[in-house]
């Protein structure tokens, strides 16, 4: 390259941020093709309009893989202490770990030869180089902290917050307010003018009530770029420098990177609610059911055992008998493949001794390959009952994460058609009305079963023989 060249080059780079970050995507990951599209000029447009404060409040929604933290997390930060080494700027996401790699990665940029010569004044205080704080020997900052933590004393005159929520606890309001609470009474506070000074949040939609859907509701000022998957409708997205782009309704975000094919196998992977969300920025609101009735498949007749079937049985205890009381549940399925066929569902209330009854009698009835039972309640105590008996081993489950969460991670498959219910049942019609009611019916016990059920499935596709062990007359299988 010519000294003209180069020279030129390191004045687009200081100049112009689109470029600043393909620099350094080629930096911080090298090996992999950097792909150039529209949407990357459209989002350092309007972060370069908070950098010279045009605007004070920006939310960027996109779908995930889209350089979305490369461009606000790593090269903006860069890009805005190069050009102000005395600037503060807080970044936030969800994890601490998630916050502490977009730091090295900033790190890495900062440290590189070809930023040293387009921004010499900008230099790390060795002093003040650690994993949550890159200091500036201007005294600027890159300051790294999770969703939720404390920044007692410190402030900033940029704040970003990068992906405030993990997707998995999308479903969960408890997580949703409390990001909702943090943002509220922590994080405004610490913008070092309330006048002057920017916030910047880029995520991908995750629930009509996430930290976008709150900050819209209350507050109208926010300047909102939304980038979804498939475009909604006719749009002119400005790029800066007077260049816009004309999106069509119709029209995908990246078709280099995804295209149509890809993106209808995501949405049957995830299911529609969550792609809705994740990849349109539009998620569904709330009032409606998690599961809708069309996705089942039905099956006329109990299909006839062939090699690789197993039977799973998975058991929701109650508490104690009584009307005001939870009913234990325990569904019995067909294991096919990716297919699974509901059998059967027993449900009832039952003290300890006619629940542990219960477990054997239906165990004896369908000799499952695996009884799946939740290890909470009075699920710990049979387990280690029926272990000690030797007659059954049954398999543990401990919940995780709250009832909603677990469905919700599951509606894809059923969604997609692999859960198959029986035409005729005496308790089928019990049975689709909670789960078409959840989460606003009264009972979710049948819920918890197929819930529990289907996440065990889904890595435990491997088929494996049950072995028999014979006791007194009778001959039962011991699960593994």
């Amino acid at each position: 390259m010519t000294e003209s060249n180069r020279d030129l080059l390191q004045t687009i780079l200081r100049q112009d941020l689109t470029a600043f970050t393909q620099r350094s995507f080629q930096t911080v990951v090298p090996g992999q093709s950097y792909l150039s599209n529209w949407h990357i000029d459209a989002i350092t447009y309007q972060l370069e309009r908070c950098r010279r404060r045009e605007i004070r409040r920006l939310i960027i929604t996109l779908p995930p893989r889209n350089l979305k933290s490369i461009c606000a997390s790593v090269a903006f930060p860069a890009f805005a202490l190069g050009h102000d080494p005395s600037l503060r700027i807080v970044c936030a996401s969800y994890s601490q770990e998630l916050a502490a790699k977009h730091a090295r990665d900033f790190r890495t940029v900062l440290e590189s030869a070809w930023y040293q010569q387009i921004f010499p004044g900008t230099q790390i205080d060795q002093r003040k180089n650690t994993e949550g704080e890159i200091q500036t020997t201007a005294q600027g900052y890159r300051l790294s902290t999770s969703v939720g933590g404390t920044l007692t004393g410190r402030g900033g005159n940029l704040i970003l917050i990068d992906d405030p929520m993990k997707p998995a606890e999308r479903m969960s309001k408890a997580k949703r307010d409390a990001v909702a609470e943090w943002y509220d009474s922590t994080l405004t506070s610490r913008l070092d003018s309330k006048t002057e000074d920017a916030i910047i949040l880029i995520m991908q939609r995750l629930h009509v009530d996430d930290l976008v859907g709150h900050l819209l509701e209350k507050d109208e000022s926010w300047v909102h770029l939304n980038l979804p998957a498939i475009a909604e409708e006719d749009e002119k997205i400005p790029l800066g420098n007077g260049r816009f782009h004309r999106r069509k309704a119709g029209d995908l975000l990246h078709p280099e990177r995804e295209t149509q094919e890809v993106l209808e196998e995501l949405k049957a992977a995830m299911g529609s609610q969550a792609f809705s969300a994740q990849y349109q920025q539009a998620p569904i609101p709330a009032g409606g059911a998690l599961i809708k009735g069309v996705w089942f498949r039905t099956y006329a007749h109990r299909p006839d055992p062939i090699e690789g079937d197993r039977i799973i049985q998975s058991w929701d205890t109650g508490t104690k008998a009584g009307e005001g009381n939870d009913y234990s549940v325990c569904t019995t399925w067909l294991m096919r493949g990716k297919n699974y066929y509901l059998l059967d569902v027993f449900r009832k209330r039952l003290e300890y001794p006619d629940l542990r009854r219960a477990i054997l009698s239906q165990a004896a009835a369908y000799k499952p390959t695996a009884v799946l039972i939740e290890d909470a309640g009075t699920g710990a105590p049979l387990v280690m009952d029926l272990r000690r008996e030797g007659r059954l081993r049954p398999i543990p489950i401990r919940p995780e994460r709250d009832k909603v969460v677990r469905l919700e991670a599951q509606s894809a498959v059923i969604e997609a058609g692999h859960v198959l219910l029986p035409a005729k049942a005496p308790w089928l019609d019990e049975f689709r009305s909670e789960i078409l009611a959840f989460p606003h019916g009264r009972y979710d016990d049948q819920v918890d079963s197929v819930s529990q059920f289907l996440g065990w499935a889904a890595t435990h596709q491997v088929v494996h023989k049950p072995r028999l062990i014979l006791i007194g007359k009778h001959s039962t299988q011991i699960f593994t």
